[in-house]
Order: structure tokens, then sequence, then C-alpha cells
């Protein structure tokens, strides 16, 4: 994972550091990363870029990882901050990963989404603004949450 403290030039968040294994580490207070279309274009492949940066959405049951039962750790495609635990991951039906919670609420953001008619909840990374999915309120106990995010935007780091 990129250093953090050394990236970004936006308005300043506050995230949390975790190891690849999902032990918190330390909170920190950064900048936001902030590139250029450009430059996030010569670093993400056509379908991260195209869900990540311009907030598109891939088909159901189609993206890497909806069917992944492996157990590890989801950070954001674009900066590489940690985002959600397998062991948080259920199956919703919806052919996206879904998740009852993110490993930390910091590292998440949620943003009102008034597109196709509609208004939802998008979430996007709080460090720089990768727009994952969206969130609503019929996943499972114990908070009755689905964070329904796409699997462009994640990066899965499996657990050994």
């Amino acid at each position: 994972m990129p250093d953090p403290k050394a990236d970004g030039a936006g308005a300043e968040v506050d995230i949390v550091l975790l190891s690849d294994q999902g032990r918190r580490e330390q909170t920190v207070h950064v900048h936001k990363t902030v590139k250029s279309d450009a430059e996030w274009k010569a670093e993400l492949a056509p379908e991260e870029y195209a869900v990540a940066r311009q907030q598109g959405t891939e088909r159901a049951f189609t993206g890497r990882y909806w069917d992944n039962h492996e157990p590890g750790l989801y950070r954001c495609a674009c900066c590489g901050t940690a985002l959600f635990r397998s062991s948080e991951k259920f199956e919703s039906g919806t052919g996206w990963p879904s998740f009852w919670q993110p490993i930390a609420q910091e590292n998440v953001t949620k943003i009102s989404d008034k597109s196709f008619g509609m208004v939802r909840d998008a979430v996007a990374c709080t460090l720089c603004d990768a727009h994952l999915g969206h969130v609503f309120d019929d996943g499972p106990q114990p908070t009755g949450l689905r964070y329904c995010m796409n699997s462009a935007s994640l990066k899965f780091i499996k657990q050994m």
C-alpha cells in the first residue's frame, strides 16, 4: 500500500491504517489523494477507471469478487486504503460483493446519489474519492446494512 502520509494534496481527512491481516494499526490525519484523469487512466485498468473514477457500475455476476469466499481484506483499487474484511462479506444474491459493514467507518464516505431518477447513498473511498458502490438498509444483522460494492473498485489481499 502506498504511504498515505506521502501522497495527496486535497482536503485533510482521517483514515484508519490496517495491516493486510486486518489489524488496526493507527488513525492518521492526511491530505486526500488528488490526481488528474490522465494520471488515474495511466494507473488503472479500463474497467477500474470507468467504475472508480467515472461512477460506473459493473454488470451483476461479472465482477472478479462477487463469488469470492476466501479469507482476506479488500482494499481500494485506486489508493490501497483498507475498506472491507471477508468476515463481513455475505451472499446478497445481487451479483456484487456485499458487506454488512466497512472495516473502519473513517475509510468510507457516503454521498447522496440522485442519478437514474432515484435517491441512494453512494459509497466512496475517503482517501481518494473512488466510487465503490452503494449502501442499502436491507442487509443482515447486526447492522442491517448492505454495502453493495463493485469488484472493479476493489483489490483483494488473500490471507495466508
